[in-house]
């Protein structure tokens, strides 16, 4: 496995990706039953806002981080419905003529804005306001919630892990425990918090990822001894790579590598044990020696608790797998898309909300900021309901707040910044400076409530 630097998470793509495929029934039945039934009654073409939030973080979560933003304007982008797809949906009679003549025609032509891509999220907080007719924008709903809850589970989990690394490289290395286009998400997803490296090919090809990986276990089985199997991985990728060590007796791997790649040795790979204690020895066995710059790399279904067990350990990068992926032990962030304003009889928008006892929202579209302390670190989260022109003049005016939405899509344009390769570079360099404006004991493992406290205002209309 080689170890690429932590500063170099995102490079350029070394080749164009293919064609994208339609992603318009990448949704619910009921999405475009309700378009349906809109279209008959003269209701679809009414002015709506949608927002996505999570009501709750998972439990014991001080915040999470919003990813997958770049993924979901791509797939915005490719929400056609084409011959094949209008064909299906006429044989399985999913719905009438009137709505597949309507289906045809699809383009999202409305506005989102929402949190930058990186920006670490609270409960309430909007990280995504879709504005359209309710035609348009009712259409986007589970494919937003299917790109946001999965990416930014696996951006959260991963957000813990390169805390608890602090400046030591954290590896993604999860492709066989996702599915395969999964696995393509999670290794993006991992690398809006920081991660410097995956093992996922497609990853590194579409978004410009820098991939890392050597030899497994049966690499070493195939070869007669250990020393035929090194000799033959040195030879092929030169004595600067990692030297997997452990499949026999560790120490013996060891000296094993050391005598085939010379003490120039890039690194060796611990991936069973008691990774403190084996690190120590190696460290040692290694500096006797004479391998004083060769690397120690651990896997071994590391997690974000792992990883902070190993800070006093002599170790320099963590390959992690099946937790990141997985969202260790949080795989979804329970985002939902609501309607919260849509246009009366009046003309004139009008807040709209749920009024159940355990899922109640809040109607009216909201504008957030991240109030800051003297410090520079952040103190509540304000969401503030009103029209456009309060919301704006009431965050420009208090100079403690710091704005987080940004426009995604105008008028049906999709702001490619945010998108590809470059647009996950903006992501990760968002997510540091937003996790580095946490108050101090934010980013502790152990269970505690929300970072910092959200409060919504009501400007009087």
């Amino acid at each position: 496995m080689s170890t690429p630097e932590a500063t170099s998470a995102v490079t350029a793509p070394l080749a164009s990706t293919p064609p994208r495929p339609s992603t318009a029934l990448l949704t619910d039945k009921y999405e475009l039953t309700m378009l349906e039934a809109a279209l008959g009654d003269g209701a679809a073409d009414r002015r709506c806002v949608f927002e996505v939030f999570t009501r709750r973080l998972p439990a014991g979560r001080r915040y999470g981080v919003l990813a997958g933003t770049g993924r979901l304007l791509e797939a915005i982008e490719d929400f056609r419905f084409g011959p094949a797809e209008l064909e299906w949906l006429a044989n399985e009679r999913v719905v009438d003529d009137r709505t597949l003549e309507f289906l045809a025609g699809y383009r999202f032509s409305g506005s989102i804005t929402g949190y930058a891509e990186g920006e670490v999220f609270f409960p309430q907080s909007p990280v995504l306001v879709v504005e359209g007719t309710f035609a348009e924008a009712v259409l986007l709903e589970t494919v937003a919630l299917s790109v946001l809850n999965h990416d930014s589970a696996v951006a959260s989990a991963a957000s813990r892990m390169t805390s608890a690394a602090v400046d030591r490289p954290c590896l993604e290395m999860g492709s066989r425990r996702a599915h395969e286009e999964s696995a393509v998400a999670a290794a993006r997803a991992a690398a809006v918090s920081g991660f410097a490296g995956t093992s996922n090919l497609e990853a590194g090809r579409r978004y410009g990822i820098p991939t890392i990986g050597t030899a497994a276990h049966a690499f070493t089985l195939l070869h007669d001894d250990e020393e035929a199997a090194f000799a033959a991985q040195v030879a092929a990728a030169g004595p600067g790579t990692t030297l997997l060590v452990d499949t026999y007796d560790v120490r013996a791997g060891v000296e094993r590598a050391v005598a085939v790649a010379g003490p120039g040795l890039g690194a060796v790979r611990l991936d069973s044990g008691d990774l403190g204690v084996l690190a120590q020895e190696v460290r040692a066995q290694l500096d006797s020696l004479g391998a004083h710059d060769t690397r120690i790399v651990v896997t071994s279904d590391l997690d974000e608790y792992a990883i902070a067990a190993l800070a006093a350990a002599p170790v320099d990068s963590y390959g992690v797998g099946t937790s990141v992926v997985t969202g260790s032990g949080a795989p979804t962030c329970g985002m939902v898309y609501k309607l919260v304003a849509r246009e009366g009889r009046t003309g004139q928008m009008e807040p709209v909300a749920k009024t159940s006892r355990a899922k109640a929202g809040t109607g009216g579209r909201k504008a957030a900021a991240r109030r800051l302390g003297p410090d520079g670190r952040a103190v509540e989260e304000v969401l503030v309901t009103g029209t456009d022109e309060q919301v704006s003049a009431w965050v420009s005016q208090d100079e403690a707040l710091r704005a987080l939405q940004v426009p995604l899509v105008v008028d049906g344009a999709v702001d490619a910044r945010w998108t590809g390769p470059e647009g996950l570079r903006r992501a990760a360099r968002r997510h540091r400076a937003s996790r580095d404006e946490l108050p101090r004991g934010a980013r502790r493992l152990s269970a505690d409530e929300a970072a910092v406290p959200t409060v919504t205002l009501h400007l009087a209309g």
